[in-house]
């Protein structure tokens, strides 16, 4: 059953679902990059490492809400509708960010697991998916690595395609996911 809601913009649930996993992807890719600044094993390290994997869980189970919502909440159309192309493009896109934001954390997981490794989450320990084996969790946080790089550019891509869609080519693609009041006649203008 579709849920109702404006024509013009997404449902206040996934216009909030997309922000907060930003904000969480933000703390989590911040976290395992200043770590870098504190020497191995120290404190503060470990305590950047262990807020990763937390906030990183975290994405895994708001995308879990995700993509129920957003299968069954109504998708509002881009005004003026672009190019075929542009729409094929844009949803291999929004598939591979899904793939990341699943992805990603549980390969997390996986590699917490297979190094034999304790899986904090928020004063719980969830449990092993793997039995320990130091290579293949090597492998796994190889793996992880890897595709949070590819993260960066998927991220960095759909930002900019959205600022591409305002201030270039004037339709309503960010406007429609942009948090705020709708108008009677549409959405508040972004003042950015």
């Amino acid at each position: 059953m579709k849920m109702k809601t404006p024509d013009h913009r997404y449902h206040a649930l996934l216009i909030g679902a997309h922000w907060l996993t930003l904000a969480l992807l933000i703390a989590v890719y911040g976290l395992i990059e200043l770590r870098e600044f504190y020497p191995k094993g120290s404190d503060a390290r470990e305590l950047m490492k262990t807020w990763h994997f937390m906030l990183g869980l975290s994405v895994f189970a708001l995308v879990l809400v995700r993509l129920p919502l957003r299968l069954a909440l109504h998708a509002p159309p881009i005004t003026p509708a672009p190019p075929a192309w542009q729409q094929r493009l844009a949803a291999a896109m929004h598939v591979a960010l899904y793939g990341l934001l699943l992805v990603l954390p549980l390969l997390g997981w996986l590699t917490l697991s297979a190094k034999g490794r304790p899986v904090p989450f928020f004063g719980l320990e969830l449990p092993a998916l793997l039995a320990p084996d130091k290579a293949l969790g090597k492998s796994l946080e190889d793996v992880h690595e890897f595709i949070g790089q590819l993260g960066y550019w998927l991220i960095g891509l759909h930002a900019a395609a959205a600022l591409v869609h305002h201030y270039l080519v004037h339709d309503d693609t960010l406007r429609r996911m942009w948090p705020g009041q709708s108008t009677a006649r549409g959405v508040r203008p972004a003042t950015f």
